[in-house]
C-alpha cells in the first residue's frame, strides 16, 4: 500500500497532526544516508503509518547578542553560513550535505569535518525547542543536568563513560537536559527551534599532503593521526581521501598523483607554527607532495566525492555500504587493517573522511550480487570494533539500516533507559516507532 504524507506547512499545523498521536516518521531533507527513502513503502507496508516532511515549515534565523544563533523551521546549513557572513561569524559544525536541515542535525548528533577543532555538534547546542507527544512546546537547555528520576540513568551514563572521548557513541548520551532530544532521531518529540554556537570568521589556508597509498603502506598515514593531536588549536579539520576515491572525480580535477591525500584546513595566523614544527617534523616528508589549495576547489573536492560515492551506488541499485567507525587514536593502526582486509573480498572499494579524529567512512561499491557478501564484512568488523571498544556509528546515526548491526553493543541497561524515556515521553508510540529505541532486547 502506499504510504501517506503529510506535508507541514506551518508549526500549528504540526501540533495539530501530533495531538492525534498517529504513528509518524518525521523527515526533513531526505539526506539521511540510514534511511532507505525509496524503501520505506516497503518497510511499513503493514503499518498504519505516515510521513511527516518538515522540509517546508517557515524558515527562520536570529543572531542572538551573546553570538549564538536561534534557528526555527527548515534552516539548512548553507543557508545558516550565508546568513552568518554579514556578521563576519560560522558555524562550527560542517557536514558534507549542506543542504540538510539542521533541526535533523540535532536529531541525528551529526558531526561533520570541523569537530578537529571545535568539537561535536551536540557540545555546540545550547537549547532545543520541541513538541511533545500531546503537541505542547517544551524548552530544553544544555546548562541543565539530564533529569534524574530515571531509575536507569546512572547505569546507562556508566556504561557511556567508555564513549566520553567519541563523537557519538553506540547510544545517545543523557547527560545534559538538551540530550533528551540529540541524537534519540525524533522518537521523544520533534524538534522546531534550536539555538547554536557561532564562531569568528577567520582567515585560513588549505594544504593537502600525498602519502603512499594505505593498503600498501599504512606506517605514514599512523605517523601523521599520533603527532596531528597536538594540533587541535592549529587546524580546523584534518581528512583523508584515499587514492580509489579521486576515480570518483573528472581526471583533470584529480590534484592527488595517484597517491593518499590528507586535506588540512589551518587557521592563517597559526600556517607557519603548523608547517614548520608539524610537517617538516614527518620522517617521510617531501616537499614536493605538499600542495596548497583555494578554498573554492578544496571544499568542492571533499563534497564531491562523498556525493559521488551515493550516487554511484544509487546507479547500481544498492544500497549504500559504508562504515561510519570512530575508534581511540591508539587503536588507528586495528581500523586500517580491519579495512585491508575489505579489500581482498573482490569487491571495488573507497575511503576517506575525518582522519585526525580516527573516524573514517569506508565504503564498498558492489555489484548486486555482491552484497551480501559485503554485509557479511561488516559483521565480521562489528565484532572487532566491538572489542576495541568503539564507536559502530560515530556520524550518521542509526536510521534503519544500521539497526541489525548496534544490538550487540547494548545491554539490558541500555535497552531498560530507552524503554523508560518511551514510555513517558511516547506514549502512544506515535514518534518513528521503528527507531531503534523500540528494538526488543536480544
Amino acid at each position: 500500500m502506499a504510504l501517506s504524507k503529510i506535508v507541514f506547512k506551518d508549526e500549528t499545523q504540526l501540533k495539530e497532526h501530533i495531538k492525534t498521536h498517529t504513528p509518524t516518521f518525521y523527515m526533513s531533507s531526505g539526506t539521511s544516508t540510514v534511511i532507505p527513502y525509496d524503501k520505506l513503502a516497503e518497510i511499513y507496508k503493514d503499518s498504519d503509518f505516515v510521513i511527516g516532511d518538515l522540509s517546508q515549515l517557515s524558515p527562520e534565523m536570529t543572531l542572538l547578542n551573546n553570538g549564538d544563533l536561534k534557528i526555527k523551521g527548515a534552516v539548512n546549513w548553507k543557508d545558516a553560513n550565508d546568513f552568518l557572513k554579514q556578521y563576519k561569524r560560522v558555524i562550527k559544525t560542517a557536514p558534507t550535505e549542506d543542504l540538510a536541515l539542521i533541526i535533523a542535525g540535532a536529531a541525528t548528533s551529526a558531526t561533520g569535518e570541523r569537530c578537529f577543532h571545535f568539537g561535536n555538534f551536540r557540545s555546540q547546542i545550547k537549547e532545543i525547542s520541541y513538541l511533545n507527544y500531546n503537541g505542547e512546546k517544551v524548552i530544553l537547555k544544555s546548562e541543565n543536568e539530564f533529569p534524574k528520576h530515571y531509575k536507569n540513568l546512572y547505569a546507562f551514563q556508566n556504561e557511556y563513560s567508555r564513549y566520553e572521548d567519541f563523537k557519538n557513541a553506540p547510544y545517545p548520551r543523557f547527560e545534559k537536559e538538551t540530550d533528551l532530544l540529540i541524537g534519540t532521531e525524533g522518537q521523544l518529540g520533534v524538534i522546531t527551534d534550536i539555538v547554536i554556537e557561532t564562531a569568528l570568521e577567520k582567515n585560513v589556508q588549505h594544504l593537502f599532503l600525498l602519502l603512499p597509498k594505505w593498503e600498501d603502506s599504512p606506517e605514514s598515514h599512523i605517523e601523521v593521526i599520533n603527532k596531528v593531536q597536538a594540533y587541535r588549536s592549529d587546524l580546523i579539520l584534518c581528512e583523508l581521501i584515499d587514492s580509489n576515491s579521486f576515480n570518483y572525480l573528472p581526471e583533470n580535477e584529480r590534484p592527488n598523483k595517484n597517491k593518499d591525500a590528507i586535506f588540512f584546513e589551518v587557521f592563517e595566523d597559526k600556517f607557519e607554527h603548523f608547517y614548520e614544527t608539524f610537517l617538516s617534523d614527518l620522517s617521510f616528508l617531501d616537499e614536493n607532495e605538499v600542495f596548497e589549495l583555494n578554498a573554492t576547489k578544496f571544499h568542492h573536492i571533499r563534497a564531491s566525492i562523498p556525493r559521488a560515492v551515493f550516487e554511484e551506488n544509487s546507479k547500481m541499485g544498492v544500497v549504500k555500504m559504508g562504515t561510519d567507525v570512530q575508534v581511540k587514536t591508539s587503536d588507528f593502526h586495528e581500523l586500517l587493517e580491519i579495512y585491508k582486509s575489505f579489500t581482498k573480498i573482490g569487491v571495488n572499494y573507497n575511503l576517506f573522511g575525518h582522519f585526525g579524529d580516527a573516524h573514517l567512512h569506508f565504503n564498498f561499491m558492489p555489484k548486486k550480487d555482491q552484497t551480501n557478501l559485503c554485509k557479511e564484512q561488516f559483521e565480521k568488523m562489528y565484532e572487532r570494533v566491538l572489542k576495541l571498544s568503539g564507536s559502530p556509528f560515530a556520524e550518521h546515526g542509526i536510521g534503519i539500516i544500521k539497526q541489525k548491526f548496534i544490538q550487540n553493543f547494548w545491554n539490558n541497561k541500555i535497552y531498560d533507559m530507552f524503554s523508560e524515556l518511551k514510555k513517558e515521553h511516547d506514549p502512544h508510540s506515535q514518534f518513528f516507532p521503528q527507531g531503534f529505541m523500540s528494538l526488543e532486547k536480544k
